[in-house]
């Protein structure tokens, strides 16, 4: 980034300041949601490290990859595995949904300013220098096509192997073949020849009881 040299400063003390600031909220708050928002943060202050070093590359893998799927992936564990809480009332909670609305008519404005001020009839094709985006994703899809492609099926068994183990509690605990017969649940009945000998007993005792008081 072809940048004054104080401007460089001034952007380097705020992405410090917010990275440990966001780091250091990761680790002291008790809540593990917050924590895990706070880490989105650090990762978009270390994009803005690379940005200043002019790494575009680099600054849009990581927000990309970390902020985009390793941080979502964090708060999808949490939000399955976290335990459940009893419902209570937010205070404030109206904040949340203002600011939400001025950041979507922040990045609305900004998107129609972009959208508007393109000059679209001119040729949108690439223009050759040393840029580095285009170098690599050339290196990507060319020298590097198989180990790109391993890397995302690896990707793809360990987001259903994780979908799996936060279902654990739907797996039937005795696997049953479908080779075996499954057993029939019947309630269990008491033979009737245990019930004649015990009325038998009965009436036994009964006359015996009689016979004494007779006597």
């Amino acid at each position: 980034m072809n940048i004054a040299q104080g401007v460089q400063i001034v952007s380097f003390g705020i992405l410090a300041a917010m990275m440990i600031g966001a780091a250091l909220g990761v680790v002291l708050l008790s809540n593990i949601v917050y924590s895990a928002f706070l880490l989105a943060g650090v990762f978009i202050s270390i994009a803005g490290m690379y940005l200043l070093l002019n790494a575009d590359f680099v600054a849009t893998a990581q927000v990309l990859i970390y902020v985009g799927a390793v941080n979502v992936l964090i708060l999808f564990a949490i939000m399955l595995v976290n335990k459940r809480e009893d419902f209570a009332p937010l205070r404030n909670a109206w904040v949340r949904p203002t600011l939400t609305a001025i950041v979507s008519l922040g990045l609305f404005a900004l998107l129609s300013t972009m959208v508007l001020a393109t000059p679209w009839v001119y040729s949108t094709g690439v223009t050759p220098g040393n840029n580095s985006i285009v170098s690599i994703g050339q290196h990507f899809f060319s020298d590097f096509l198989l180990p790109f492609e391993l890397a995302s099926v690896l990707l793809l068994m360990a987001m259903v192997g994780a979908i799996i183990l936060a279902r654990r509690e739907f797996l039937p605990e005795q696997i049953i073949s479908p080779r075996k017969e499954q057993p029939v649940l019947t309630l269990p009945e008491r033979p009737r020849e245990l019930i004649t000998v015990s009325g038998d007993r009965t009436s036994s005792l009964s006359k015996d009881k009689q016979a004494k008081g007779n006597s």
